[in-house]
């Protein structure tokens, strides 16, 4: 006689959910805050930390190192060893390489687990997730922008006589830092994500992304000098480099040396600015672009 088995069926008693739904707005900002962890790898394990945080360090180096001359240096004088218009042209590879690191994380890992399409599937949009992503890495940026700079003014002002007559002075340094680093952090986000976006492979995207800024300041520098006045002038507008150098000097209302790039091109500092935001825009426009074809 054979054995039969009995089987059991259990009532799992699974219920609709009936809390509140709170609907788009908050996905985005979830995606955001999220975003933002995962620029500086909290959350994630320890060498996700090592290096967008030790490049945020290097960056706040030059800062520290003002603060750290004008405090031993005697009350009356004022030392002055980096200028607020030359501190993204003294870390501007940083930058470039914190983008190259970051943006690749922050939208690759999406597309390598595929999981873009449990995204889709709720409320948020597809432009909500790529304007999300650019938030997130623009605020990352801010952070060792406009950070470095703030520490370097306010400890300048309190390593003079007064600070009262400090401020008073160099007040209008403020929104100059504030604005270029905004454009700046805008700038070279919108254009790290564009790229990031086109592939899954981290280092794909992390060397293009580094070719994007690095290989193109010499191209632009070239045809500068190869190219007729008239033309050539204009050439340096495709480098990031001399175009972030350029819009800062405006932003400060401060003035090339005679014999610099910058100085011999004699393009308007507004033309800098102008190329940037227009470059950010149509990076931005391409990653919206990308996110609306990008299969899931």
């Amino acid at each position: 006689m054979s054995e039969s088995t009995a089987g059991s069926i259990y009532d799992l008693g699974y219920k609709r959910y009936e809390g509140a739904r709170l609907g788009r707005r908050h996905a985005i900002w979830a995606l955001y805050i999220y975003s933002v962890r995962a620029v500086f790898g909290i959350g994630r394990s320890l060498w996700s930390k090592v290096g967008p945080i030790g490049l945020a360090i290097i960056a706040l180096l030059p800062a520290v190192l003002q603060l750290g001359i004008a405090a031993i240096a005697p009350a009356e004088e004022e030392i002055e060893i980096i200028r607020p218009e030359d501190y993204y042209f003294i870390i501007q590879i940083v930058l470039a390489v914190f983008c190259a690191v970051v943006a690749p994380e922050l939208v690759g890992r999406d597309q390598r687990t595929h999981t873009l399409s449990l995204y889709f599937s709720r409320a948020l949009r597809r432009q909500d997730y790529a304007l999300a992503k650019f938030a997130a890495l623009v605020t990352g940026m801010l952070a060792i922008t406009v950070i470095p700079q703030v520490i370097m003014f306010a400890g300048n002002g309190l390593a003079a006589n007064d600070f009262g007559d400090y401020l008073q002075d160099e007040w209008r340094d403020l929104p100059s830092i504030l604005g270029s680093a905004i454009l700046l952090s805008g700038f070279i986000a919108a254009i790290g994500l564009v790229i990031a976006a086109q592939t899954p492979r981290r280092a794909y995207s992390t060397v293009a992304i580094l070719a994007a800024f690095v290989l193109t300041a010499p191209v632009g520098a070239g045809l500068f000098e190869a190219a007729d006045q008239d033309v050539g002038r204009f050439a340096l507008l495709i480098s990031p480099f001399h175009v972030v150098q350029g819009f800062t000097f405006w932003f400060f209302g401060a003035t090339f040396d005679p014999e610099t790039q910058h100085a011999k091109a004699d393009l308007p500092g507004v033309a800098y600015a102008i190329d940037a935001a227009l470059v950010a825009l149509l990076m931005l426009a391409l990653l919206l672009r990308r996110y609306g074809r990008i299969s899931t």
